[in-house]
């Protein structure tokens, strides 16, 4: 389980990200100020992420940034800071990525799995329910017994996987498996998540004028 440190002195912010992250099943670990954080690295405290406010109390993110990224810990920085030299400041210095608030949960969530993904640090087996993921060998078991998914619907269940207990609309999820580009109907998702429920037995629940959400029952 890949384990993110949200460091973001708004508390609704840092809970509502602290409770998404825990709800698509990161470990998560808070901190309010810079203090904290510098306290925390020179105990010997690792993280698989950090995402980083740039305005806190203490050392600010850019005074943060070095510390973690030299830890080998990769930043996102989320922050209201907008402006160009900011983005340019933060990105040319180490950050993997730069987000303005306001911002989109589920935009947050994509791109902290792409990091995750790239540092090799995504969770490479995910357990749902009574079902069983591997994501480098692409296969699914359910009971330990193997089961037969199209590669369609391999890509449909890790997204709904990586978002378990999460409303993702149709569109979202014909981006992330068929591509930006693709052109077909909504009606082609509903046809997949019906085989998927059939096949898995999981609860991909419909939710009104939104799309699915699978909740983990166990």
């Amino acid at each position: 389980m890949s384990k993110i440190y949200v460091i973001e002195d708004e508390i609704a912010i840092s809970k509502a990200i602290y409770l998404n992250l825990e709800a698509a099943g990161y470990e998560v670990a808070t901190a309010y100020n810079g203090d904290d954080v510098m306290a925390a690295l020179f105990d010997g405290q690792h993280f698989d992420l950090a995402i980083l406010d740039i305005m806190i109390p203490g050392k600010n993110g850019f005074e943060l940034l070095h510390p973690l990224t030299d830890r080998g810990i990769p930043v996102i920085f989320l922050t209201a800071k907008s402006d160009v030299d900011s983005k340019v400041t933060g990105l040319s210095d180490g950050a993997e990525d730069y987000i303005t608030k306001p911002f989109a949960m589920l935009e947050l969530l994509a791109r902290v799995e792409k990091v995750l993904e790239r540092h090799g640090t995504a969770d490479k087996v995910l357990s749902i329910d009574d079902l069983t993921i591997n994501v480098p060998e692409r296969n699914v078991k359910k009971d330990n017994e193997a089961l037969s998914l199209t590669p369609i619907e391999f890509d449909l269940l890790l997204v709904l996987a990586r978002n378990k207990n999460i409303a993702l609309s149709r569109d979202k999820l014909l981006a992330e498996v068929w591509g930006q580009l693709f052109g077909g109907e909504t009606r082609t998702v509903d046809v997949h998540i019906a085989q998927l429920r059939k096949k898995t037995g999981l609860r991909i629940v419909s939710v009104p004028k939104v799309g699915y959400r699978l909740e983990e029952t166990l």
